[in-house]
């Protein structure tokens, strides 16, 4: 899929969680999202693109896939 589009929408899906009050939860939120809702290679594209600079990407969703990219290793 689409870099561009793909960084869309983790956007879109950190803009909703921003609401949440406790960050760390909105981060995991995002995460959580990412991992039950995402293809895995949309997932992995998504990670890849973070690595390699993550140009387009809001603060809270940087975090969301840093924190996706950590549960992965720890899972795999």
């Amino acid at each position: 899929m689409n870099i561009e589009r793909l960084s869309q929408m983790v956007n879109d899906i950190a803009n909703y969680f921003a609401a949440e009050p406790d960050h760390a939860a909105g981060v995991a939120g995002v995460a959580d999202h990412l991992k039950k809702f995402w293809d895995p290679v949309m997932r992995r594209q998504i990670i890849e693109h973070l690595q390699g600079g993550g140009v387009g990407l809001e603060p809270l969703a940087r975090e969301a896939v840093q924190k996706l990219a950590s549960l992965q290793t720890t899972t795999a």
